[in-house]
């Protein structure tokens, strides 16, 4: 079967125009964005969002890529993500950046999740500054587990280039991303399957305790995992795999990308270093095929 990413960010126009428009710098929010696509190095995404669609469509046959997860990263990419996951013809499962916090957000969830719109949704305690474990957030995990959904839950360093170079403040509290807090979360909601990306992002001994805890609590492999600079002893992806896979076997480690703007579209670069690196760690060919695609196609029901 054919690779499942289950990592990307749609990064719409929308994305990028929300945040230019709370960025304290001078200029037109047109201004900031050319500005920071220079500076960054990227390419901006069209205004219509179907150009847009058609460009990942595209990239995605060109890589072999039969399916993508695409976060929208902001809650108002919400509405360009899933119109773009409805029309893909089944290459695209649309999640829903949400904050907890926010009045009538598990209400919204549970009606985008009825209509087929999303899969699940996308969280980051650490920017909300929300609890992972408050009343809060169980309300939203008692939506999702009642569909038996998805939530990734982002722990760890939050770092996005992006939001820096619009001059947006650091204002996160990493206390408050350590995936120890979703054990009680996903005893409480155990129809409800939470994502740790990035390895736990820094926190990977707290990841592989909450996965052996907890058998809904899985983990995907997305970014360039710089996070493993801050290990002390240092580690390299092939360790970094051996004990993931000793903690929660090759069924509960699903490939992402972190694959978000063009020109780099979709990192095929990446997919060739974990595949080593899984090889390395002495993962055999089953467990390869389950990560790079049939553990996604399971829990997106594909």
């Amino acid at each position: 079967m054919g690779l499942v990413d289950f990592h990307t960010h749609w990064f719409s126009r929308t994305y990028f125009e929300t945040l230019a428009a709370q960025s304290p710098l001078q200029g037109s929010v047109a201004e900031k964005l050319e500005a920071v696509a220079k500076q960054a190095g990227f390419e901006l995404p069209p205004t219509d969002h179907g150009a847009h669609a058609a460009r990942w469509i595209a990239e995605l046959e060109r890589h072999q890529v039969d399916h993508i997860v695409a976060f929208g990263s902001v809650p108002e990419e919400t509405p360009v993500v899933a119109a773009a996951a409805a029309a893909s013809k089944g290459r695209v499962s649309a999640m829903a950046l949400v904050n907890p916090l926010v009045e009538g957000v598990p209400r919204k969830v549970d009606e985008l999740l009825a209509k087929g719109a999303i899969k699940g949704v996308l969280c980051f305690p650490a920017l909300f500054r929300c609890a992972i474990d408050g009343d809060k957030a169980r309300e939203l995990w008692s939506v999702l587990d009642a569909h038996a959904a998805i939530a990734y839950v982002h722990c760890g360093l939050f770092v996005v280039k992006v939001r820096d170079l619009l001059g947006l403040p650091r204002t996160h509290d990493v206390a408050l991303a350590n995936p120890l807090h979703l054990v009680a979360a996903a005893n409480a909601a155990p129809r409800c399957t939470f994502v740790v990306p990035h390895f736990g992002a820094g926190f990977l001994r707290e990841t592989l305790m909450a996965g052996m805890q907890c058998g809904n609590i899985v983990v995907d492999t997305s970014s360039s995992n710089g996070w493993m600079a801050t290990a002390c002893p240092p580690l390299d992806l092939v360790s970094v795999y051996r004990s993931t896979l000793a903690c929660f076997g090759a069924r509960r480690i699903l490939f992402g990308s972190d694959s978000n703007v063009f020109p780099a579209g979709w990192r095929a670069d990446r997919a060739a270093e974990h595949r080593a690196a899984l090889q390395a760690a002495g993962a055999s060919d089953a467990d390869a095929e389950a990560i790079f695609s049939g553990n996604a196609r399971r829990l997106l029901r594909l």
